[in-house]
């Protein structure tokens, strides 16, 4: 694409007859597969059902979503309240810190102070002093906390305790706070029920190596059609930097959350629950960094996820009385979707049951169900393109689905109430080889190859045959781009071209 990708995930477009068509034909698919078709194997039977009643609701929750993008909440730009900016700082190299706290300083507003939360003291890291003389060289304050707990929420919650201004701004130590942050923000609060105002996460190094460009471009369909579509349903994410927040709601809702590892996603959950509204601003105000090495990349998507499955199951948005039924959607899709990777690996087993067993979902020719699966799936991809100005990329759908190891780990983690410690993303890369994290989709690969040659002795080239194998080399297919982030010769290398272009294959999977 031509277009500047930081302005480009912002331009939306919906056809409002193909997202209908979209919703009858998902319909009519989900209909056929589950009481039309004669059944085969019932397990297989049973996941594949399962698996369409999940991805049909991602589906439908999308279509809810994007279905107006384009809300557009009032705003006074001489309203300008007292400010506080904290950058929350947790050991992170000092240059990255300096340049944020100047970038914020040189912010255009009449009236704020910045405070550097400075939790490298408690969390053990050395340079928690340098921090300290950083704050006084450049004209700041400093806030370091000797009492361990909450980690972020924790350290955050501490300097609310310390400040006074009406509003606080949250930025992370790494993202660069443009001179007109506050200017486009503080404005909407002249609504006296506005909580927050989010704007994206915008990562300025994208371009840096194939970890970078697969975080960003999984973002940008988020911080695009997504964030645009929840903002006429008051249900915007609160994601935890480059956001304005009022004090009063934020007091109100117990502080940030500091019993969950995603504190800013149920922080928001609270405050919504309390009445109060939200609003998302689609313009980059700030620009961070991504995870520039697969570990960083993992651990930061296990805790994404970890703290999302926790709002199910111990936050559940549907038995909160104070959400509407359009936020409880909103909330549920949001975290669902990491519940998608067990279905991603349910759906991916299909084909090798049929290799070593010879079972099958259905009873029908490959014809007859790639005939009515065609024309959903199309309308399907068209769709997420056309909402996201053709910029879902492949890579990122590679990214989205070969994480499913981190989901399953995640949803057993908070089934079985494992405790997970909030985990600071690096902010410098980390050499090695990662390929140990993806050792199950290299175990698929092995299974495949052995299972087509079991299939193939069992009843030689059938039409079942290559209609597995297709699958699981379509599996395989996506899977690759997410292995390759894991090989250390990949970290090296700057965006391949073919990475780049816009999804041509099949996407079920959409983050909500």
């Amino acid at each position: 694409m031509n277009e500047n990708p930081i302005s480009s995930f912002f331009q939306n477009f919906t056809n409002r007859q193909l997202l209908v068509a979209n919703v009858v034909i998902a319909v009519l698919y989900f209909l056929a597969i589950s009481l039309w078709f004669p059944r085969g194997n019932p397990w297989l039977f049973g996941i594949l059902v399962a698996s369409q009643v999940f991805y049909t609701w991602q589906l439908l929750t999308y279509i809810y979503t994007i279905w107006n993008t384009e809300h557009e909440p009032v705003k006074d730009p001489e309203f300008a309240p007292g400010v506080d900016v904290f950058i929350t700082v947790a050991g992170e190299p000092v240059e990255i810190v300096e340049e944020t706290a100047l970038a914020a300083k040189a912010m255009e507003y009449p009236n704020f102070e910045i405070y550097l939360l400075n939790d490298g003291y408690v969390a053990g890291k050395e340079n928690w002093r340098d921090i300290e003389h950083l704050a006084r060289r450049i004209g700041v304050h400093c806030i370091t906390r000797t009492e361990a707990g909450g980690a972020k929420a924790g350290n955050i919650n501490n300097a609310l305790r310390r400040t006074y201004n009406p509003f606080v701004v949250i930025f992370d130590a790494d993202h660069v706070p443009h001179a007109d942050f506050l200017k486009e923000t503080m404005g909407y609060f002249a609504d006296t029920q506005l909580a927050y105002v989010q704007s994206p996460q915008y990562y300025k190094n994208h371009e840096e190596n194939m970890v970078t460009g697969g975080s960003w471009e999984q973002q940008s369909l988020f911080f695009g059609p997504i964030c645009k579509g929840k903002n006429r349903l008051n249900s915007v994410t609160m994601c935890g930097t480059n956001m304005v927040i009022r004090r009063t709601a934020l007091e109100e809702a117990g502080g940030m959350c500091d019993t969950n590892i995603a504190e800013d996603f149920v922080t928001g959950l609270f405050i919504h629950d309390n009445g109060w509204k939200s609003i998302y601003v689609p313009k980059v105000l700030a620009e961070g960094l991504a995870p520039e090495d697969f570990l960083s990349y993992y651990k930061q998507q296990f805790r994404w996820a970890r703290g999302s499955l926790e709002v199910l199951f111990k936050y559940n948005p549907l038995f909160r009385s104070g959400l509407s039924w359009a936020q409880k959607i909103q909330y549920v899709a949001s975290a669902s979707f990491y519940v998608s990777g067990l279905f991603v690996l349910l759906n991916a087993l299909i084909p090798l049951a049929f290799f070593f067993t010879g079972a099958v979902p259905f009873a029908i020719s490959t014809m007859t169900l790639t005939l009515i699966f065609l024309p959903y799936i199309f309308l399907s991809i068209y769709n997420l393109q056309l909402s996201c100005n053709f910029g879902y990329t492949f890579r990122a759908l590679s990214f989205s689905i070969g994480q499913w190891p981190i989901h399953i780990k995640a949803l057993l983690a908070v089934l079985t109430n494992q405790k997970s410690s909030f985990a600071i993303t690096s902010k410098k890369k980390l050499e090695g080889n990662f390929v140990s994290l993806v050792t199950p989709h290299l175990a698929y690969i092995v299974l495949v190859i052995i299972g087509v040659g079991v299939a193939f002795a069992r009843e030689g080239l059938t039409p079942s045959l290559i209609t597995n194998a297709s699958w699981a080399l379509f599996y395989i297919a996506i899977f690759t781009p997410f292995i390759k982030a894991a090989l250390p010769q990949a970290e090296k290398a700057k965006v391949p071209a073919l990475q780049m272009a816009p999804l041509k294959a099949q996407s079920k999977h959409l983050s909500i």
